[in-house]
């Protein structure tokens, strides 16, 4: 009976153990499930929340679980979005073979801590503080410049702004060669919702990434809301006699270099940064920098097309 009582109580053992490990296997599912579909590849939940946390600010790290995980929630799709087409422009360049060598990406990690007057050892704690290992930003910063080259070779080097275009420009807008003075803007825009204090509080949630350190650009590729994210907000040049006297109101006092306050518009708010001021002392000036501003406008089209043609010959499923 004492041998019977034995077995018992090491088949309990061995069913509890079971039990358990059912229960984390079902976890770690759960945990690292599949959110979405990339061709061959996954994203899953892990990927996902990585994300998030890398681009969390300081103030939503610093608050409890609950509400960290609620505000995480509500922005899940949003970043799945991006993280897609990241993988959709990543695939497309391995199809293309734009390697990015180990060198370059040394030039690079060099090249910022240089702009930024910074040893290695500042460089790597830097890096921790923002959630990254060196390792880890080596493979982000890698990414990053075979995106651009991607984008240099299909969307930006086929860009072509006639005189033509440019000519019909200025006829569309007679005042335009009167004037001498304008502006070379980048923006970050949060569409109005139904909740003002919710929007002032994600702007508000902006302006601290910023004033961490991050770059104004990165900071409008990952949360603004229109077109020009995807180029860091860059507005390119626009007059004074085009802007609205919302935003004439938050430049008057600003130099090159400097970020407004958050504003209100007639759609949501704005964050600008003045990249500079600039005054045509000739015609010529004038025309290169109507040029350029149609430039940036092509490119926001043709971006957005491009991305949505990689899309569409791509199999992607959403399981968010």
């Amino acid at each position: 009976m004492e041998v019977l009582g034995d077995m018992k109580k090491v088949l309990v053992f061995f069913f509890i153990c079971a039990v358990f490990f059912v229960q984390n296997v079902q976890a770690a599912i759960l945990l690292d499930k599949v959110m979405a579909i990339v061709n061959k590849e996954v994203i899953t939940w892990s990927d996902l929340y990585r994300a998030m946390e890398f681009e969390a600010t300081k103030p939503v790290k610093a608050m409890k679980d609950e509400e960290r995980r609620r505000i995480f929630r509500e922005s899940e799709m949003m970043f799945l979005e991006k993280l897609i087409d990241k993988r959709l422009v990543l695939q497309e360049a391995e199809a293309l073979k734009i390697i990015v060598s180990e060198e370059e990406v040394n030039g690079a990690v060099k090249n910022i801590m240089d702009k930024y007057s910074m040893k290695e050892d500042a460089f790597k704690e830097a890096m921790k503080r923002e959630g990254f290992t060196l390792a880890q930003y080596r493979k982000s910063l890698g990414e990053q410049i075979t995106i651009g080259r991607l984008v240099d070779h299909d969307v930006r080097n086929k860009i072509v702004v006639s005189e033509a275009e440019v000519d019909k420009y200025f006829a569309d807008n007679p005042n335009l060669a009167k004037e001498s003075e304008g502006y070379d803007l980048s923006q970050i825009f949060i569409k109005k919702t139904n909740s003002n204090a919710q929007t002032e509080a994600k702007v508000k949630e902006i302006m601290a990434k910023i004033k961490e350190g991050s770059s104004f650009a990165a900071v409008a590729q990952q949360y603004s809301e229109d077109a020009t994210a995807r180029i860091g907000g860059s507005l390119g040049f626009i007059k004074k006699s085009e802007l609205s006297p919302e935003f004439i109101k938050a430049l008057a006092t600003l130099k090159p270099g400097e970020m407004s306050d958050p504003f209100w518009g007639a759609n949501g708010m704005h964050i600008l940064l003045v990249n500079e001021v600039m005054s045509f002392k000739d015609q010529k000036e004038l025309r290169n920098a109507v040029k350029q501003k149609l430039f940036e406008e092509k490119f926001n089209d043709q971006y957005k097309n491009w991305l949505k043609g990689l899309r569409e010959k791509a199999y992607v499923e959403i399981r968010l």
